[in-house]
């Protein structure tokens, strides 16, 4: 009677720990995910907006980095840190590096990847979150160079999203409807971005808070 008295304690004490083990969240994309650790990023801004008893966040940004490049480093950046949420934000430049160097990545191709990722966190049991691309220009409307292949692959990652039953962060909506109605002179940056793409600190604060409304409910 005493052995299983005591294997009912440490039970309920492994439990008790399991519930108050912070929720371990990766921020898995780009550039824009590098800085968001900085002291005025993003990542860092959302950390004032959860629980922090709730959450360790972890960003695992990288410069340049396109869907595939996230494939590629999925298992020592994603899987080997055991998280309980991997939060995507990629796309922009699969889309910019287009125009800019000819590298982007085609549309079946970003699909493929872009599945792929789920697939395999998902096998691992990983909650993941999925988020649409943000802006290259804050005109809004539509007459910024990429606009028609960023609004294309961020409908790729909704019904990515529908086809999986996953969570979204809708950005390109977000920005889209923030610079129609804070962007009266329809100026391509200055609005949310320092440069049209990366996040000035109104821009962190607002992906935060989007970002925020979606996170909280794990």
């Amino acid at each position: 009677m005493k052995k299983v008295l005591a294997l009912l304690c440490l039970t309920t004490l492994l439990f008790a720990f399991r519930a108050d083990k912070p929720k371990k969240i990766i921020f898995f994309g780009d550039s824009i995910t590098q800085a968001g650790v900085s002291p005025t990023g993003y990542i860092t801004k959302l950390g004032t907006l959860l629980d922090k008893n709730k959450y360790e966040l972890v960003g695992k940004g990288i410069g340049g980095n396109k869907v595939y490049d996230l494939y590629l480093r999925l298992e020592d950046d994603v899987l080997a840190q055991k998280p309980d949420v991997v939060v995507i934000w990629v796309g922009v430049n699969d889309v910019w590096h287009k125009a800019s160097s000819g590298t982007g990545t085609d549309p079946d191709k970003f699909v493929k990847f872009y599945q792929a990722l789920i697939d395999k966190m998902k096998a691992q049991n990983i909650k993941v979150v999925l988020t649409t691309p943000s802006t290259i220009g804050e005109r809004y409307d539509n007459t910024n160079q990429q606009d028609g292949d960023l609004n294309k692959y961020s409908m790729f990652i909704r019904e990515l999203a529908a086809k999986n039953n996953l969570p979204l962060i809708d950005l390109r909506k977000a920005f889209m409807d923030y610079s129609q109605k804070n962007n009266p002179k329809n100026e391509e940056k200055g609005i949310l971005t320092t440069d049209r793409v990366h996040l000035n600190d109104t821009g962190n604060q607002f992906v935060a808070e989007q970002m925020a409304k979606v996170l909280q409910q794990f």
